[in-house]
């Protein structure tokens, strides 16, 4: 029963990673005939010493932590209030989880209309609202300092509603009779989520970070389609970083060294993210 999906692993998911690491050696031309050059460790290197390689991590690094963050603020609220709300929650939560059903570049061109300086919605509001002096005071996608924030807000918008899920069916399965003795001990609200709720919920909080993390810090389409990584740069994370050196410098082997480290990166926040949020094996 396992052997077509191990087939499908091997084949689509296991050779193409090893290929690609094995590319990370050699340093080509994919478009001439000439042979791979071994360089070893040298696009490790060179990628190391790049400045564009760490800006882009520092890039990456926020970016996941303002997603994570925020999805994790609003999708924990809104979870405890469908909870609170019972089976009078159902028309809400499957309204709150339309936005799941929309495609990240369309989420992304969306925003970026709403978002556009000069004829965007988002500021025509703030304009008419007289929060802003003008309908382009605010450079949500060109001012450098604000843009990693404003092209991460189709990310938040999108799957806060997966981490609401998730959390709302961890909820599910914490014992009524534990909050309903807390409560009886005279334990107020406050308590009862920091000392009962949160803890018991730390296997699920771990997936939900886990998979968000990983799914932030690999964004792509959602910067691409509102600016393409810039401006300045600004929001040119490791993935634009890896295709704009594999397609438009036209290195693939250097491309492979920093798509390299960006894996092992990742596969070291996940578990240390295991470690520290469910901490497997422990009874606290």
């Amino acid at each position: 029963m396992l052997l077509p999906a191990s087939l499908f692993l091997a084949v689509f998911v296991c050779w193409p990673l090893l290929q690609f690491i094995y590319n990370s050696f050699f340093t080509y031309n994919p478009i001439s005939d000439a042979p791979h050059e071994f360089v070893g460790f040298g696009n490790y290197i060179t990628a190391f010493t790049s400045a564009a390689f760490g800006n882009s991590v520092w890039r990456t690094i926020a970016y996941t932590i303002i997603v994570v963050f925020c999805e994790f603020a609003l999708g924990l609220t809104v979870a405890l209030l469908f909870s609170a709300l019972g089976n009078a929650s159902r028309v809400f939560r499957t309204i709150f989880l339309y936005p799941l059903m929309i495609a990240p570049i369309v989420a992304g061109l969306l925003w970026r209309f709403l978002l556009i300086d000069n004829s965007g919605i988002v500021n025509q509001i703030l304009y008419e609202a007289h929060i802003i002096p003008s309908p382009n005071s605010i450079g949500w996608l060109s001012d450098p300092h604000i843009a990693l924030f404003s092209v991460a807000l189709p990310d938040i918008w999108l799957t806060t509603s997966f981490i609401t899920l998730v959390l709302f069916a961890g909820l599910q399965n914490i014992p009524g009779d534990i909050i309903e003795a807390a409560r009886i001990d005279g334990a107020r609200y406050p308590t009862l989520l920091i000392r009962i709720v949160i803890p018991m919920l730390r296997p699920v909080i771990a997936v939900a970070l886990i998979v968000r993390g990983v799914d932030a810090a690999r964004a792509f389409d959602v910067i691409v389609v509102q600016t393409n990584g810039g401006p300045q740069n600004a929001t040119e994370t490791l993935s634009l970083l890896v295709y704009n050196t594999q397609i438009a410098n036209g290195d693939p082997g250097l491309a492979s060294a920093m798509g390299t480290l960006y894996l092992i990166g990742m596969l070291i926040v996940s578990v240390a993210a295991v470690m520290l949020i469910w901490r497997p094996g422990s009874d606290t």
